[in-house]
């Protein structure tokens, strides 16, 4: 039974030897024996990716200060463990909407990895069902939602809502034929945040062909041969498929930014639009508001995300992790609150879960994950990140995610 699995059973946390899994399943390949750790990933990534297509993963917006700010907040809190409690039989297993899952991790949507990582999107679902978490799709994917049902019944969808009622229908019909069960819509998004770093790094949709960016290509062989040419020789040029109900224009497209609009005259009614078309779950991500929440929850969202949108929206947005206790407490203990942002280590999950989290969800480190090594990547960064988490969880004193509570944080300065 899935509930009766330990750690050693996980697909995704069997790896606690270099080379082999206890169950012979799952072996680390060689070139990903000295990857320890996801900021190791992220270290290969930059070596690894163009430098501008780095920059698009990597950055923020302005300053960066969102985007520190989320990482510096697990500084927040110390740990105190408690002793002598067996926990050999330990088990990140964990329930949500009804549904169990290996572990309370699962892969944010990130626009665009088709662009760092060859079928970027396809092989973080197929990562994800064979680990048994959730993923979510990102609606400014360039593969098609549909192909990313087929490979994962139970992947999630993100929406960037469309502007026009009749649109927004369209989409959510899509969605649904595809075979999609859980929406999420992102909220966060009324205007495009100030990506300055983008322009830097010579980043832009559209993308421009041109002697730098060739440049770029050229002195990163493995991505211009594995992922780029590869992609164009299979695929054709990539599209955005999933803005719309309809296939959106080539990523080199000049009216590609048609596709993503302004959107800041988007309220609460377009919820509940939304919600009365929509017959399967409903999650609302980028909520940091307790009102906000409050809201999502009134209009029908079966659970949220706090969410800063990976620090790329508004320079200087609280850190979801710090917005996180007052938005738990809004809502209750029994609601679904989940978190995404700046989460690189098993105990940055496990603190989100002990504030009240019940689900935490990781992007950029699957992304590098998946552009150095491919679907082995992300299958590794999984396991990494799992691991860590039940070796904390032993440290801890802890049984199992929903034991973890506020009894074993200390907040700093209090």
């Amino acid at each position: 039974m899935q509930d009766e699995l330990r750690l050693q059973d996980y697909p995704i946390a069997s790896h606690t030897s270099p080379t082999k899994s206890n169950t012979g399943g799952w072996q680390v390949p060689k070139r990903l024996q000295r990857v320890l750790s996801l900021a190791d990933f992220e270290d290969a990534a930059r070596r690894h990716l163009p430098s501008p297509i780095f920059a698009y993963v990597s950055g923020g917006c302005e300053t960066d200060r969102a985007l520190r700010g989320s990482e510096d907040a697990f500084a927040d809190y110390d740990w105190i463990s408690r002793i002598f409690i067996s926990t050999s039989r330990r088990s990140l297993a964990t329930t949500l909407f009804g549904e169990r899952w290996a572990a309370p991790i699962g892969i944010a949507p990130m626009g665009v990895s088709a662009l760092s990582a060859y079928r970027g999107d396809l092989i973080q679902t197929q990562a994800a069902a064979a680990a048994q978490i959730p993923a979510i799709m990102s609606g400014s994917s360039l593969i098609r939602l549909e192909d990313i049902a087929a490979a994962n019944p139970k992947a999630w969808f993100q929406a960037y809502v469309p502007g026009e009622p009749e649109r927004i229908d369209a989409l959510v019909d899509r969605v649904a034929a595809a075979g999609f069960k859980t929406l999420v819509v992102t909220a966060d998004v009324p205007v495009s945040g100030n990506r300055e770093n983008n322009i830097r790094a010579r980043f832009s949709t559209p993308l421009r062909p041109s002697l730098r960016l060739a440049w770029d290509g050229i002195t990163h062989p493995r991505w211009l041969f594995g992922t780029a040419f590869k992609t164009i020789l299979r695929h054709g040029v990539p599209h955005f498929e999933n803005s719309h109900a309809t296939r959106g224009a080539p990523i080199i497209a000049s009216n590609v930014m048609r596709d993503f609009g302004a959107r800041d005259h988007l309220n609460w009614t377009h919820v509940q639009q939304i919600r009365e078309r929509w017959k399967g779950r409903l999650v609302i991500k980028g909520i940091l508001s307790p009102e906000d929440a409050q809201m999502a929850r009134q209009y029908g969202a079966d659970g949220i995300i706090v969410s800063n949108h990976g620090g790329r929206q508004l320079d200087g947005a609280i850190a979801p992790l710090r917005a996180l206790p007052d938005v738990v407490r809004a809502l209750g203990p029994d609601y679904p609150v989940m978190i995404d942002g700046g989460f690189r280590r098993g105990s940055d999950v496990l603190m989100a879960l002990a504030l009240g989290a019940k689900f935490v969800f990781v992007g950029r480190p699957f992304n590098y994950a998946g552009a150095v090594a491919g679907q082995a990547g992300v299958t590794h960064a999984i396991g990494i990140l799992a691991t860590e988490m039940a070796r904390n969880m032993a440290l801890l004193g802890v049984l199992n995610p929903s034991e973890l509570g506020r009894q074993h944080l200390r907040q700093r300065g209090r």
